[in-house]
């Protein structure tokens, strides 16, 4: 830090950056570092900022991806040029189509170095121009403040998602003004008069009324208020694939998931319903499988969106509600209705059948192999109630749609674009955040390899998940797609496998590998006292047997 002739303080540019980050509350940045952006790296010295030095550049993007998810700031991460820029593209692409607040500082080549393919130089722009909400190039230092709150706001703004801010690393070590510019308010809509006359009108008119929630832009309050409202009004919620938890598990009002794998009851809740309204999310491709259900004209679909572009929408439309879901939450809780004994018979029948869909397996083991339905039985009643589960891709995360008891918004972090190699990085980020906290996360053995060296940063940060990692010597899912087109000519989808148990403890947790299903309740005990009496990672080596699935 130094002074002008006028004694005005001056910093760095990359030193302002971090103060920046720090003012707008962003209590820690996944990095990979790189000599591209190490004036960045020096403001993070000694800032309220903590630095997490994670392994791979996949590996910080989901950290941080996971971090937007479980609170309305983005996250933050921070690569290098070139590779760096590459090996991060993932967690965009997630952020992208999980609609989650994230921001991707990249170091660049020097300013002046540009358009002579300098090493490991490439174009910000044309990378990631399509993929992220916008592409910043902080070519004039005394923009830095400016072009962070830029950034910030427009991850957050409309419907939230990524955005890519490259630094130059001349540029970010000219002393500027240490100045910094005030955070930007976000615009969240709310209600009109006409809307909730709409919204009651429909509400009143409707027989069988269903809501389904999702998307990354709650709070807890504005989840508990929602809950509480259904459960005032006997009216059902449905979640949207891989986002349960905001009206929670235990709801007499929650009556299970819908996405791909979905149980047959509430795949026909959509058809059956006589109104639709969906509260942050829309009726995309997963929702109505492939475009295909719900998109009769005549059908009655209002959606709650603060996006007036309804981008990734399918079938009808009969109202638009622009808002964030808190705001819209707020203004739904001034709307009283009389509730209907139609309402009271279909949200029990439908709560019913997702009752039954999750009543627990036995506890006491079988004879023969490891069962993921003997260790979900043993899991799952010794859980607290604010326990938190996080899974990436692949069949072996249906055990945890089906009896993981998601209590609370943010309690399960998982990819809706179906990217494999999320479980770890997500767990490890929960875990930071949410310290003492039961964190679990379900992967299965392809999917564990992409990114269990983030085990390494878990260990050096002191996070403390629980890992499941369901082994079946197989990628399971293109499996099954091959066995339904392909029959009996199985290609490109079996594997071998490390002993995973050893990798943990060579990571520096505590792994156990488990084989027969006798041996689960021994194994899960072990598990969780190393957790909780020597502050490390479990992980529990589960080999199971293929072709078992959770429904």
């Amino acid at each position: 830090m130094s002074e002008n002739a006028q004694g005005l303080t001056k910093k760095s540019a990359g030193h302002v950056i971090v103060d920046t980050l720090a003012a707008h509350g962003v209590e820690r940045a996944y990095v990979v570092p790189g000599e591209s952006y190490l004036d960045v790296l020096d403001g993070l010295h000694n800032s309220s900022v903590e630095t997490i030095v994670c392994r791979h550049e996949g590996g910080a993007t989901y950290m941080a991806e996971a971090e937007g998810k479980m609170h309305q700031r983005p996250g933050v991460a921070m690569v290098t040029r070139g590779p760096g820029a590459a090996n991060a593209h993932v967690g965009l692409h997630t952020a992208w189509q999980d609609s989650t607040p994230l921001v991707l500082f990249v170091g660049l080549i020097p300013f002046e170095h540009r358009e002579k393919e300098a090493f490991q130089e490439f174009d910000p722009k044309a990378w990631f121009g399509t993929g992220a909400k916008r592409v910043m190039i902080l070519d004039h230092a005394e923009r830095a403040s400016e072009v962070v709150a830029e950034a910030m706001f427009a991850a957050m703004s409309g419907r939230p998602g990524p955005v890519v801010v490259g630094l130059p690393e001349d540029i970010i070590r000219n002393k500027i003004s240490a100045e910094l510019h005030p955070e930007i308010p976000v615009a969240t809509g709310g209600m009109t008069v006409t809307d909730w006359k709409s919204l009651n009108s429909a509400l009143q008119e409707a027989d069988k009324p269903l809501f389904i929630f999702g998307g990354n832009d709650w709070s807890d309050q504005g989840a508990a208020d929602f809950t509480r409202w259904l459960e005032e009004h006997d009216l059902p919620a449905a979640a949207e694939w891989r986002c349960e938890g905001t009206v929670p598990f235990n709801s007499p009002s929650y009556v299970g998931p819908i996405g791909y794998g979905r149980p047959k009851p509430t795949y026909d809740l959509l058809e059956e319903t006589d109104l639709l309204i969906f509260v942050g999310t829309v009726p995309g491709d997963v929702i109505t499988d492939g475009f295909n259900i719900r998109q009769n004209w005549e059908k009655k679909n209002f959606l709650v969106t603060i996006d007036p572009s309804l981008r990734g929408r399918s079938g009808p439309v009969s109202h638009q509600i622009v808002a964030k879901p808190d705001v819209f939450v707020r203004d739904l809780l001034l709307m009283d209705l009389p509730v209907k004994d139609s309402w009271k018979e279909w949200t029990a029948r439908m709560r019913g059948e997702q009752e039954k869909f999750a009543a627990l397996p036995t506890t006491e083991p079988a004879n023969g192999p490891a069962k993921m339905a003997t260790l979900m039985a043993n899991l799952v009643t010794a859980l607290p109630e604010d326990a938190m589960v996080t899974f990436g891709a692949g069949e072996h995360t249906n055990w945890a749609h089906r009896y993981f008891p998601t209590n609370g918004y943010a309690s399960m972090l998982s990819a809706r674009n179906g990217s494999m190699g999320y479980s770890i990085p997500s767990a490890v980020a929960a875990s930071l955040n949410y310290p003492g906290r039961r964190v679990v996360t379900i992967a299965g053995d392809g999917e564990f390899l992409m990114n269990g060296q983030e085990l390494a940063t878990a260990t050096q940060y002191g996070a403390t998940p629980l890992v499941i990692v369901m082994d079946n010597q197989q990628y399971g899912t293109i499996r099954t797609h091959q066995e339904r087109q392909y029959p009996e000519r199985v290609s490109g989808t079996q594997l071998q496998n490390p002993d995973f148990a050893l990798m943990a403890q060579s990571f520096g947790g505590f792994g156990v590998r488990v084989e027969s299903d006798s041996e689960v309740p021994a194994a899960l005990e072990a598990a969780v006292k190393a957790i909780d009496e020597n502050k490390t990672f479990a992980l529990i080596h589960l080999i199971v047997e293929q072709g078992v699935k959770a429904y």
